[in-house]
């Protein structure tokens, strides 16, 4: 069966299985802000119609300025891209027929645009036993021989946070070996406050590149808005390499007001702690494994029968509940579902025919 390559794909997923168009599921398969957009965003957009009649500005300065200050960094640290992909496949063609090393599973985003710039990729995998942690000895082995390493923070799909420390450990590392360390921290913003902020590293660490999207926290796929932080001759280079005009007006009219609504922010955070606290205990006493997730979305296993995942996945689709496949997450193989969190009704719902499945199998 060719499952889709991403969540949010409910069309396809019903043309795949068989189900009736009209027949309506719940999107736990896309790791989005379910309170939706800041309220404030339709009107702008509309204020700003009459933008797309014109050429946006190439440098797109009040948006780089916007993103500088809001991460405390240089503007010639700040590349604003076309959403998290084209951040990624940016950074792919920086390292052009080079070696890279992927932390699995993860994004598949990355290991696709190693392969388009051919670029030789070896897989490690994360330590699942040990409740997903990074396999630090395997890749401190396997560092000096690769160009790049890419990792994900908090990992989608396992919803985990490397360590500090590790991070650390690997940049420094990194350093000394001409290895450049890639974060891709798309659900940063969905972690405690207290998280250190990894933007104040690049001063330090010319090796290490962060990759962002306000894709997720405001819920604004559509708009495709995203950026990379690195040191300014990364930046330059990769400047070069993007196409001209690759935000359009409308995105730049948005991101100042985007980073400056931290209101839209901390309302998400504290509703996000309420809302997962109390599901991962419901879900925990109906006997199903959690990964040890910190952001929006985590993996779902029945912990009763291991083996009966893909059962239980088109159990949930049958009941209006659309999960995320992890068939192509390498590691994974398809013997977790990922789940978003969403509102209070919509997760009430899907402990409702999880009950229903633990009563019948």
């Amino acid at each position: 069966m060719k499952w889709p390559n991403h969540g949010g794909q409910s069309e396809s997923i019903k043309k795949l299985l068989d189900i009736q168009i009209d027949k309506e599921l719940i999107d736990f398969s896309a790791n989005l802000n379910p309170l939706g957009p800041p309220f404030w965003l339709k009107e702008t957009l509309m204020n700003h119609y009459e933008s797309v009649t014109r050429y946006p500005d190439p440098s797109y300065s009040k948006s780089s300025v916007a993103v500088a200050n809001h991460e405390g960094v240089e503007q010639d640290s700040i590349l604003l891209t076309n959403g998290g992909a084209e951040a990624i496949f940016l950074v792919a063609k920086f390292f052009e027929k080079g070696k890279a090393l992927i932390v699995q599973p993860t994004f598949g985003e990355y290991e696709r645009a190693c392969k388009h710039y051919h670029i030789e990729v070896e897989d490690v995998l994360y330590e699942q036993t040990n409740g997903f942690n990074l396999p630090m000895q395997v890749i401190g082995e396997k560092l000096k021989e690769k160009d790049v390493i890419f990792l994900c923070r908090p990992n989608n799909p396992i919803g985990t946070v490397i360590a500090e420390k590790d991070l650390q450990l690997l940049v420094t590392e990194g350093k000394k070996t001409g290895t450049y360390i890639v974060v891709d921290e798309a659900f940063v913003d969905f972690l405690p406050d207290s998280t250190t902020s990894l933007s104040k590293w690049l001063a330090i660490y010319p090796n290490l590149i962060l990759l962002r999207s306000l894709t997720k926290m405001y819920t604004i796929p559509g708009l495709r808005i995203g950026y990379l932080m690195a040191h300014p001759t990364v930046i330059h280079v990769l400047k070069n390499e993007q196409i001209p005009w690759s935000i359009n007006s409308l995105v730049d009219a948005v991101v100042p007001k985007l980073l400056g609504d931290k209101g839209f922010v901390k309302d998400t955070k504290k509703w996000f702690l309420e809302q997962s606290e109390s599901l991962y205990c419901d879900l925990s006493t109906l006997d199903f494994y959690l990964s040890p997730s910190q952001v929006n979305f985590y993996l779902l296993q029945d912990k009763k029968q291991q083996n009966r995942t893909e059962e239980l996945y088109y159990f949930l689709v049958r009941h209006g509940i659309l999960p995320r496949h992890t068939h192509n997450f390498k590691g994974l193989n398809g013997r977790f579902l990922r789940l978003a969190i969403r509102s209070k009704e919509e997760n009430q719902r899907l402990l409702v025919v999880l009950q229903k499945w633990r009563m019948e199998s």
